[in-house]
């Protein structure tokens, strides 16, 4: 089932408070950049980050996003404090691959 637009809107805007949020569409479903960084996305009306060194330690469940596809870490946003954390030590670790 597609990701719902009141449902991206609402992770969004809690994304967008604490750097610049991009959303990309793609197959009913979003892409999610913070400060031009890959960092996860929202799949059937979850927010999933890629899986990082970083956020082990946070012992968050996995998930598929899609049939097929690698598992991704579940942040549940109603724990915006945890939320914000991970997301910012994914999208550091992402940040640093990429030099």
């Amino acid at each position: 089932m597609p990701t719902s637009e009141k449902r991206k809107e609402q992770i969004v805007s809690k994304i967008d408070t604490i750097g610049e949020v991009n959303c990309r569409k793609m197959m009913g479903e979003y892409l999610l950049y913070l400060n031009g960084v890959h960092f996860g996305g929202i799949y059937d009306d979850r927010l999933l980050v890629k899986p990082t060194e970083a956020c082990k330690q946070y012992q968050l469940p996995q998930q598929l996003p899609y049939a097929g596809a690698k598992a991704m870490y579940f942040v549940d946003d109603n724990d915006w404090e945890l939320a914000k954390t991970v997301i910012f030590a994914t999208v550091a670790e992402l940040a640093e691959r990429k030099k």
